[in-house]
C-alpha cells in the first residue's frame, strides 16, 4: 500500500503544511470540530495513541501522529500495524495524515492529545514521558489550541504538573489554549469498542469541558463530564483498582480453597449466577497490562505522599497478586511430584505467555513471569503463543529471578513451537496461563500426560490429568 506522503525526517506533509492556523479563539475551535475541519494531533501512538488516531481520521479530521520510535512510524507509512487489535487495513485510515517522529508539527494542529505511557520506578509514578511530552507541545504552542491528557496518573497531574509546563509558553491557559483531561479506557482484544465505550471528559474551567467533550462526541456515543479534571483522575484509578481487588479476592480464594476442600472454580461458577449483588471475577497467575498492575500503585503513591500512609486494601491486593506467579509455579511441581516427577529436568509446554487472552501485549505478564521461574527452577520449557512469535526471557521485571540485565548473553530467545501430537507425547506436563482463542483444549487434554491450567478453560473438562489452579 502507498501512503500518500512519505516523509524524510522532520519535513512537513505539503497537504499539511497547507491547512490553516490554529484557531485565534475556543469560537472557532468549537466551529472546526463541528464541521470536521479540525486536525488532531495524537502524541505516543501505542495502544491508546493508535486506535484514537485512527478514529480520529474516520470520522473526517486530519490527523497527525507522532511517536517518538522510528520503527513504528515507518510501519505505519508502509500500511502495517504493530499492534496485534489493529489490522493493517485500519492503518489506511491514516493515508492523508502526517506521521513524524517531529514534535514542531503540533504547531499545525489544533487538537493536540497526550497518549504516552506513565510506568512506575521502583513504587513512585514516572511522569517524565507526559513532562517531556508537555515540554514539546509548549515548545510550539498557539494561541486557541486545545492540550487533551489522555495517559492514566493520579489527581492534579492535569493542573499541578502539565499546565504549568504548558504555560512556559508565554500563554495562559483558559485564556489563551485550552486544556482538559480524559482517561483513555481501551480494552485491547475486548468487544467494547471506542464507539461504545462512554468518555469520561473534564476541562480546567467549563469551556474547556465542553470544547473537550464536543470533540469526544464524533468518537463515542456517550460522553459524561466531571467538575474537574482531579475527578476524572480518580475515576479511571477507581475503575483499574476495583479490578485488582476483586482478581486478588478470588486469586487468594483459590489459593486457600484446596486446603477446605472446595474446587474454587465450581464454586464460582455458582456464585455468577446470583442475577444482583455481584459480579464475577476468576483467579489466574496475576494481573497483567499495563493499567491493572500499575495503575493502583499511582492511588496508593498520592495518598501517601499526602496523608504519610498508603492504602492498606489497595497494597494488600497487589501483593497477593504479585505472589501468584510464586504460587503458580509452587503448584506446578506439586502436580509434578504426584505423578513422581521433580520441576527440575520436567519437560514443560506452557500454552500463553501474554497476560490477557487474544492480544500480544506482554506488557507485566504474570504469564511470562511464571515461564521465568519455571526455566529458573531447572524445568525444560517450550512454549506456544499465536500472538508471542519469539520471546526473550531471563530476568522477571519484579524480582530478577535469573539476576541478569536485559539484553545480558545470559538471557535466552525462545521462539513459539506448534502444538502437534509428538510434542504432547513428549511433554511431561502442559501449563495453561493464558486462553488464547483457536487452541483445541480438548485435543490438548485427551494427549497431554498431565494438564495444570492456571485459567480455568477446562473446567467444563472433567479428566483424570487435569489440575487446576
Amino acid at each position: 500500500m502507498q501512503t500518500a506522503c512519505h516523509l524524510r525526517e522532520a519535513e512537513p506533509c505539503p497537504e499539511t503544511s497547507a491547512r490553516p492556523p490554529a484557531p485565534a479563539s475556543f469560537e472557532e475551535l468549537a466551529r472546526r470540530i463541528n464541521t470536521r475541519s479540525a486536525t488532531v494531533a495524537v502524541l505516543g501512538l501505542g495502544y491508546v495513541g493508535l486506535p484514537l488516531l485512527i478514529e480520529s481520521s474516520r470520522e473526517g479530521f486530519g490527523v497527525i501522529g507522532v511517536e517518538a520510535d522510528p520503527t513504528r512510524v515507518q510501519q505505519l507509512r508502509d500500511g502495517k500495524s504493530y499492534i496485534g487489535d489493529v489490522s493493517d487495513e485500519k492503518v489506511i485510515h491514516l493515508n492523508a495524515g502526517l506521521l513524524t517522529t517531529d514534535h514542531n508539527v503540533l504547531s499545525q494542529a489544533d487538537i493536540v492529545i497526550i497518549a504516552v505511557p506513565t510506568p512506575l520506578r521502583d513504587g513512585t509514578p514516572d511522569l517524565s514521558p507526559i513532562q517531556g511530552a508537555c515540554e514539546d507541545i509548549a515548545s510550539v504552542l498557539r494561541r486557541g489550541q486545545l492540550v487533551i491528557l489522555e495517559s492514566t496518573t493520579y489527581p492534579g497531574t492535569t493542573e499541578d504538573v502539565v499546565r504549568p509546563i504548558l504555560e512556559q509558553s508565554g500563554l495562559v491557559c483558559s485564556e489563551d489554549f485550552g486544556l482538559a483531561y480524559s482517561p483513555e479506557r481501551i480494552d485491547p482484544g475486548g468487544t467494547w469498542t471506542m464507539r461504545r465505550t462512554p468518555k469520561i471528559v473534564a476541562g480546567v474551567s467549563a469551556s474547556e469541558t465542553k470544547l473537550a467533550s464536543s470533540f469526544y462526541s464524533t468518537l463515542v456515543d456517550r460522553v459524561v463530564e466531571t467538575t474537574s479534571p482531579r475527578e476524572a483522575e480518580m475515576a479511571k484509578l477507581i475503575e483499574n483498582t476495583f479490578r485488582q481487588v476483586n482478581v486478588a479476592l478470588v486469586n487468594e480464594l483459590a489459593t486457600i480453597a484446596p486446603s477446605i476442600g472446595v474446587d474454587i472454580w465450581e464454586a464460582l461458577d455458582a456464585a455468577a449466577t446470583k442475577p444482583f449483588g455481584y459480579m464475577p471475577f476468576w483467579p489466574g497467575p496475576g494481573v497483567g497490562g499495563h493499567c491493572i498492575a500499575i495503575d493502583p500503585s499511582f492511588l496508593s503513591w498520592k495518598v501517601e505522599q499526602r496523608m504519610g500512609f498508603g492504602i492498606g486494601f489497595v497494597e494488600h491486593a497487589r501483593s497477593v497478586n504479585n505472589r501468584m506467579p510464586a504460587y503458580v509455579t509452587g503448584s506446578i511441581g506439586e502436580a509434578l511430584n504426584r505423578i513422581g516427577l521433580p520441576l527440575r529436568g520436567a519437560r514443560l509446554l506452557v500454552l500463553g505467555l501474554t497476560y490477557k487472552a487474544g492480544v500480544n501485549d506482554l506488557r507485566e505478564s504474570p504469564a511470562l513471569h511464571v515461564l521465568e521461574r519455571l526455566m529458573a527452577a531447572g524445568a525444560d520449557c517450550k512454549y506456544h503463543d499465536p500472538y508471542v512469535p519469539t520471546v526473550e526471557v531471563g530476568g522477571s521485571r519484579r524480582d530478577d529471578i535469573f539476576r541478569v540485565p536485559r539484553g545480558s548473553p545470559n538471557r535466552f530467545q525462545l521462539s513459539s513451537v506448534p502444538i502437534d501430537d509428538d510434542l504432547l507425547s513428549q511433554t511431561d506436563c502442559v501449563v495453561i496461563l493464558t486462553s488464547h482463542p483457536g487452541i483445541d483444549y480438548q485435543a490438548v487434554v485427551e494427549s497431554a500426560r498431565l494438564v495444570f491450567d492456571a485459567v480455568g478453560v477446562t473446567r467444563e473438562r472433567q479428566a483424570g490429568n487435569v489440575v487446576r489452579l
